[in-house]
């Protein structure tokens, strides 16, 4: 598949995930997995996984700093299990020897690195034009 067809698919299954999103139907999330992780290590595509569709809504990243360096352990989460962590480990997340910082996140891949999000192009935005046309003309 060429790059071009890559980019073309891409924007097609996000289409069809915001549609899904708009009409109810259920989505699935993926997140990155791992188990203690050193330097970020599994923000790689052999490291994504779905999650389990209407059970695991989030995704959750934990940040341990260890003697020998950080450590990343990454997962699907239930929202209420993953908020609940978080909440309670929140005292021990000081940045310093010994700290565990949990975090939850509920789009695709959130657990992953930061990416700089790109611009729009103008048929990517013509495209969610129509789609949001489609859709509001099913609710007529």
């Amino acid at each position: 598949m060429t790059e071009e067809h890559q980019v073309i698919h891409r924007r097609r299954c996000n289409l069809i995930n915001f549609a899904s999103f708009v009409t109810g139907d259920a989505l699935q999330i993926q997140c990155y997995q791992c188990e203690e992780m050193k330097h970020n290590d599994c923000s790689t595509p052999e490291f994504i996984v779905n999650c389990t569709v209407n059970v695991q809504d989030m995704c959750q990243k934990e940040v341990l700093v260890k003697p020998d360096g950080i450590h990343y352990r990454k997962s699907c989460a239930s929202s209420g299990a993953c908020l609940i962590a978080s909440s309670g480990y929140q005292q021990f997340c000081t940045g310093r020897l010994n700290s565990v910082c949990i975090t939850c996140c509920n789009t695709p891949l959130c657990n992953g690195p930061k990416r700089k999000r790109p611009i729009p192009s103008a048929s990517c935005l013509l495209s969610l034009i129509c789609l949001i046309a489609i859709v509001c003309a099913k609710f007529k």
